[in-house]
């Protein structure tokens, strides 16, 4: 495990500093949105913008990287993101965040694309998976360590902005000075679909499913902890608890579906999510901090492994060939889903109270629920040995890198042809 992690050792620890800032902004923005009387619906808008971005990143963020390279992308991105967070300080306004959060996700999805390029150059097929997991399980804790941040400073003053804009600024010193070779210049892949439909409408719809919720989730969780008792370090608290939830439960679920097949695994957490909103909306009222970290913890141990789990799903389907089309296409559903997401939960917070963001995660992974029972009993799942390993799907959680590594495959056996 050593070997394997010690040529990415700089790129890991510029990441665990630059997605602390990023958690921290995850969970503050709201709450200061929440302070600033924002409408409702508006801090839901806002958080499609980062998913919009994110998607257009996704899309568009590869040609960048293929005309400047990594590093010089790296530390582009990194100073634009740094320089996001003081913007929001200085322009208190919902359409000027709108359009923040939109640079925001854009900038976070060309970092993502340049960190696991980077990671899949320097890892081997052996050890690609430990690679990654590593890098899962650091985004999730600084992500945590990041929103537990809020609580260090007034949310009403512009500390929290500053320490944001320099935790992204630090993580790029790592990257800049490190010695470890760049990965060669990617070209891109589009999505088709319509194929992907045809490979695994199960892991296709699971993605959309896990971007509806988790979109509205990042964007208005903390809204409806604040709403709750009106006490912003509530909103730290249930989201370092949601994503130590998501973090911990990755392996056991992974673990069970490669044991018991991929669709009853989805179909269980898409049941105990929606069981889980519903214990949320109906103890509204009633919720304490206690009650409410662990009804959150519970909710993101089967809400964030949701996305994973149908990334694993579609590639028990697909030909070999069709990995790079699977993944880009999942990643796509996933990001048009969490565009959507946001808007539908801020309209029924604002026509009902704040758990009007669980009454929309409850009725969406019900209604997955009920469209994999329905799938079960129509089509088989593939045996044990046609099985993805789990922590090999695990690369593909908000990956683009793999789309383009796989295209210069192609392209250098085209060139030799």
């Amino acid at each position: 495990m050593k070997s394997a992690l010690a040529p990415v050792a700089a790129l890991l620890i510029g990441v665990a500093i630059l997605l602390t800032g990023q958690g921290l902004q995850g969970t503050f923005l709201p709450v200061r949105a929440a302070i600033e009387s924002f409408p409702t619906l508006a801090i839901g808008i806002m958080g499609a913008a980062y998913f919009s971005g994110f998607t257009v990143g996704c899309l568009r963020g590869g040609n960048l990287v293929c005309r400047v390279g990594h590093v010089r992308v790296f530390l582009a991105m990194t100073a634009l993101a740094s320089a996001i967070p003081l913007m929001h300080g200085l322009i208190l306004h919902p359409i000027a965040w709108g359009a923040l959060r939109f640079a925001t996700g854009y900038c976070f999805a060309v970092l993502y694309i340049v960190i696991e390029s980077w990671l899949n150059d320097s890892s081997t097929v052996e050890n690609r998976g430990i690679v990654f997991s590593t890098y899962t399980m650091i985004t999730l804790t600084v992500m945590a360590a990041g929103q537990m941040m809020t609580l260090l400073y007034d949310p009403t003053g512009l500390q929290l902005f500053i320490l944001a804009s320099i935790l992204v600024s630090l993580g790029a010193i790592p990257v800049a000075l490190s010695t470890s070779p760049t990965p060669e210049q990617p070209h891109t892949v589009k999505p088709n679909l319509k194929r992907l439909f045809e490979i695994s409408p199960s892991g296709t719809l699971g993605c959309l499913t896990s971007g509806l919720a988790n979109g509205a989730f990042w964007a208005l969780a903390a809204v409806f902890t604040v709403g709750i008792k009106g006490d912003t370090s509530w909103a730290a608290w249930f989201m370092t608890a949601t994503v130590i939830g998501g973090a911990l439960s990755q392996w056991p679920i992974g673990y069970l579906s490669d044991r018991i097949g991929r669709r009853k695994v989805l179909l269980a957490t898409a049941l105990f999510g929606a069981g889980i909103a519903a214990t949320m909306v109906y103890s509204f009222n009633e919720l304490t901090l206690l009650r409410v970290n662990l009804l959150g913890a519970a909710w993101g141990a089967v809400a964030f492994p949701l996305y994973t789990l149908a990334v694993a799903n579609a590639n028990d389907y697909a030909e070999t060939d069709e990995y790079v089309m699977v993944s880009s296409g999942l990643l796509l559903m996933y990001g048009l889903g969490a565009i959507v997401g946001p808007f539908i939960a801020a309209g029924l917070m604002t026509l009902g109270n704040p758990a009007g963001l669980f009454v929309f995660t409850g009725v969406i992974h019900l209604l997955l629920a009920l469209y994999l029972v329905q799938r079960i009993s129509r089509r088989e799942s593939p045996s044990a040995e046609h099985h993805i390993e789990f922590r090999d799907a695990l690369t593909a959680v908000a990956t683009v890198s793999q789309v383009y590594e796989e295209e210069i495959r192609q392209s250098s056996d085209n060139d030799e042809a």
